[in-house]
């Protein structure tokens, strides 16, 4: 390192802070690659760096505070550093450029090979700063450039020739690329509309969550138009709650894992929609994720369908379990009702009534609760006939108000034009009178009861979520102002026996009656409730054509009961039922013989031929049911009356076909409906009449 000379700078004399910051000075210039001399105005050598002796090659012994300038040149002239010529000529031109004080700036080839560029910077009134850089490598970089370029520029004459040529070719395909460009354009275009239209939600998201671009079935999902939803955050777009939800699915989509999931979100006007969306990450070549892209699809429509299949497939396991259970109860009905009007009949008035008497009302009532559940299951045989639904609503007017009470106000709007469904009007009685009634217990302190009829049609995707036909529908709607359900209990309240009454208070039977007998007409049932702001149902039935009123003779007195010449076969599996059945056809006057299953009933009819009736049970062991049965004793005797009883209400349990002119009587029954069904299969048919003529004819 460079060092001051002693007597010029008394460096013993400053301060602490003062060598340290000298010090400091001459450290950094003797860090430097370029060589740095500063010389005062007479000029003498007054400060220097390491790399003035490493570039020149100045003995060390020259090198000192006080050499005068003259010196330096000197040495590098007689070293032949300026070249040829006379050396104190050399000297004096270069001492007297020094003096001048000039900037200057000239580059020096060294003996040695090295060349240096030295620069000269005045101070002005205290001298001048010389620095020296060996540019020798730059100097090299640039002749190997020149002659690069001169090879390149030969290079280029060769392809400018190639390129003029090429250019002619290039001329001519400018014209296909415009076609190509403009082809693309018209793809590009197709292909944004083909995104728009497909039924998708597609988007691009960057590793900040912020939107880049969204097809139009995305931002029309979230309400947002293409342009509004580009920039803005996933948080902004979903709102605090979907957001919460799918935050999980994005952490892992961060780490690089392709995620599925399904998330939920409420609109403006309280729906719920539901979305499955696969988010697939992008990484860059550092293996880093950068964005998401994201496929959505709209599965609200799925749930509904799933949610319905649901309820569907539940309530059929329990209409086949209510199905199935009500051919014994039957059986069971049969035997109690049978018996217990025999002995009401004997006791009359007497001892013992007043117990028999309840427990017949009591097994009617049984009858009646195997009735709705039959209902329920949709195994109930209906008769469906065109009804007039206003009117049959307003004729219920009455009955609504004295059942209701007084708290409760019917209201009703109904059509001006009469509208018909295919229904059976006793059905769709109990069930509006036992909507009302739920209604009217939804409303202890009093309330609004309005029943609605008016025409539906339902088209496409609402009829397959409604599983129903295309086509027209009364739609009967009846809500109440009552304290609404709870979304727990509204999922059960078509279950049979579910109820939120207490003990003794209901059934749990009046809900599922209904939805049995509108999905067995052939419409559909939905309930909406908000807890506190009452419930609203709403079912469709088909519609049906006016039909024209017919004049209904005068009820006729009952014809005496037929007299037979021979035997009733009564065939009953059943001990008890056939012991049930055969007294009542006795106590109407017929002579019983008996079978227990249709082997034993059929050597019966081959072997007796004053049969006169066959009275047979439909489903018994054995190998042959009732059906079979009927037909065989037909092929016997092709006149033979014939009536079947049965326990079960769905034709669908019972196999065989019977004979077109074989009625079906169902159980429980009494001696009266079993006197009544004889009567009418026993009576003589009329005689069929003579076509009449048609309008505008005459007879011949």
């Amino acid at each position: 390192m460079a060092k001051a000379d002693e007597e010029s700078i008394t460096y013993s004399a400053l301060s602490p802070e003062q060598r340290r910051r000298y010090d400091l000075l001459l450290a950094g210039l003797d860090l430097l690659d370029q060589a740095i001399a500063v010389f005062d105005a007479t000029p003498k050598l007054v400060t220097w760096n390491k790399a003035l002796l490493r570039l020149l090659d100045f003995p060390e012994s020259m090198v000192r505070v006080g050499t005068p300038f003259e010196d330096f040149v000197r040495f590098n002239a007689e070293r032949g550093e300026y070249g040829q010529g006379d050396i104190d000529t050399l000297i004096r031109e270069r001492v007297a450029a020094a003096r001048s004080f000039q900037p200057h700036y000239v580059e020096r080839a060294r003996p040695n090979g090295r060349i240096l560029a030295v620069r000269g910077v005045p101070i002005p009134n205290l001298g001048f700063v010389s620095l020296w850089t060996d540019i020798t490598e730059q100097r090299r970089y640039e002749g190997v450039m020149e002659q690069q370029n001169v090879r390149l520029e030969e290079r280029v004459r060769e392809r400018t020739a190639e390129l003029e040529a090429a250019n002619k070719r290039l001329a001519r395909a400018n014209i296909e690329i415009d076609d190509i460009a403009e082809a693309l354009r018209r793809s590009e275009n197709r292909l944004q509309l083909i995104i728009d239209s497909i039924p998708a939600l597609i988007a691009y998201v960057d590793r900040g969550e912020i939107y880049r671009f969204a097809n139009k079935g995305y931002a029309d999902w979230f309400g947002l138009g293409k342009d509004e939803i580009i920039g803005r955050s996933i948080h902004e777009v979903f709102g605090e709650d979907s957001y919460t939800q799918i935050v999980p699915h994005l952490a892992r989509a961060l780490d690089g894992e392709r995620v599925t999931y399904e998330y939920a979100r409420r609109l403006a006007d309280g729906r719920t929609v539901h979305a499955r969306s696969v988010v697939v990450p992008e990484a860059d070549a550092d293996g880093t994720t950068v964005g998401f892209f994201v496929l959505s699809i709209d599965i609200t429509e799925q749930k509904a369908h799933q949610a319905a299949l649901i309820q569907a497939q539940k309530m059929e396991a329990v209409g086949q379990l209510t199905g199935g259970l009500a051919h014994d109860f039957n059986n069971l009905l049969t035997i109690i009702i049978g018996n217990l009007s025999v002995l009401n009949e004997r006791i009359g008035g007497g001892a013992g009534s007043e117990y028999v008497a309840p427990s017949l009302q009591a097994a009617r009532r049984g009858a009646e609760l195997i009735r709705r559940l039959l209902t329920f299951s949709r195994r109930q045989s209906l008769e469906p006939t065109s009804v007039e639904v206003s009117a049959l609503v307003h004729n219920m007017t009455h009955l609504l108000v004295r059942t209701l009470g007084e708290t409760v106000r019917v209201r009703l709007r109904l059509p001006s034009d009469p509208l018909y469904a295919l229904v059976d009007p006793h059905q769709l009685e109990n069930a509006i009178l036992n909507l009302a009634i739920n209604a009217r217990d939804a409303m202890p302190e009093g309330g609004e009861l309005t029943i609605t009829v008016k025409r539906r049609t339902l088209e496409g995707t609402l009829a397959q979520v409604g599983e129903l036909a295309p086509g027209a529908y009364v739609q009967i709607d009846v809500s109440d102002t009552g304290a609404g359900i709870e979304p727990a209990v509204l999922q059960r309240v078509f279950e049979p026996f579910f109820t939120t009454k207490p003990f003794g208070g209901g059934s749990g039977l009046g809900l599922s009656m209904v939805y049995g007998f509108v999905r067995q007409s052939g419409g559909n049932i939905r309930i909406r409730s908000t807890p506190g702001a009452g419930t609203h149902v709403r079912f469709v039935l088909p519609t049906a054509e006016a039909t024209p009123a017919e004049n209904r003779k005068a009820a006729e007195p009952p014809a005496a009961q037929p007299v037979l010449d021979g035997p009733v076969l009564l065939v009953e599996d059943e001990p008890e039922v056939r012991k049930v059945i055969r007294m009542q056809l006795t106590a109407n006057g017929y002579p019983v013989i008996e079978a227990s299953n249709g082997v034993e009933a059929l050597e019966l009819l081959e072997n007796i031929d004053d049969i006169a009736l066959l009275v047979s049970d439909t489903v018994m062991p054995g190998g042959i049911g009732g059906r079979e049965l009927a037909q065989r004793a037909r092929a016997l005797r092709p006149g033979l009356p014939i009536l079947l009883v049965t326990g079960y209400a769905s034709e669908r349990a019972i196999t065989g076909v019977a004979p077109a002119d074989v009625p079906t009587l169902r159980k429980p029954f009494d001696q009266a409906t079993l006197a009544a069904a004889l009567a009418n299969l026993l009576a003589p048919q009329p005689a069929p009449t003579a076509p009449q003529p048609e309008h505008g004819q005459t007879c011949p």
